[in-house]
């Protein structure tokens, strides 16, 4: 994602979405990557054969990222197999150990988002460094493990030394993705519930609006 002049441009995904409609308007809105969710009880979830199709019906200029919680290592890697996404983000109770098996033996990407409450959760989140290939940092865990439209705070990670690619999720709208990018300097910005008219359902306004605030941030 680079242009002109040697800069990076910003990674932008969008979360949670569950029609080919949803999929052609973040393509549209100039969004990068795209979640697929399998987690049942959000509002957001799709099953493993609706991933799959959502994932062939996907643009090759979107990543398509594949959302698992806590789920059996050998689940996981049936639902890998049968969707094929090009990056698997780990969202619940996985340990490093269980992450670093399948960045060596999947061919995506491995994402492991972290809840983030203060400095002293942050350092231990860097237990992920070597084991994943991007960190995502969201707010604490709320009645579901993302997707609560809560922001954690920003400042902890303004001047914190970086030791793998890393994200942020929270709690991110276009009201407020510019200013979280100005004062952590996110390379990648996420975001599910704030680009949502109703719990699951994506507004393609909202979504442009984002995507829009962030590029220019």
């Amino acid at each position: 994602m680079r242009l002109v002049g040697g800069g990076m441009s910003i990674g932008i995904k969008l979360c949670g979405l569950r029609t080919r409609e949803e999929i052609e308007a973040a393509a549209a809105a100039g969004a990068t990557h795209i979640g697929l969710n399998l987690y049942q009880p959000s509002p957001r979830s799709v099953t493993v054969q609706q991933a799959a199709e959502l994932r062939r019906a996907t643009p090759s200029t979107l990543k398509t990222v594949l959302l698992l919680v806590s789920m059996e290592a050998k689940e996981a890697a049936a639902a890998i197999a049968a969707v094929e996404p090009d990056i698997v983000q780990f969202h619940g109770a996985e340990t490093a150990e269980g992450c670093a098996f399948f960045r060596q033996n999947t061919p995506c990407e491995i994402w492991k988002a972290v809840g983030v409450k203060d400095a002293a959760s942050l350092e231990k989140s860097q237990r992920f460094v070597g084991a994943v290939d991007m960190i995502l940092y969201d707010a604490p865990a709320g009645k579901l493990p993302g997707g609560n439209g809560l922001a954690l705070d920003w400042s902890l990670l303004a001047n914190f030394r970086h030791k793998a690619p890393w994200g942020l999720a929270g709690g991110l709208n276009a009201a407020n993705v510019g200013e979280a990018i100005r004062q952590t300097k996110a390379p990648l910005v996420d975001t599910s519930s704030g680009v949502e008219s109703a719990p699951g359902v994506k507004d393609p306004d909202k979504m442009r609006a984002f995507c829009e605030a962030a590029r220019q941030a």
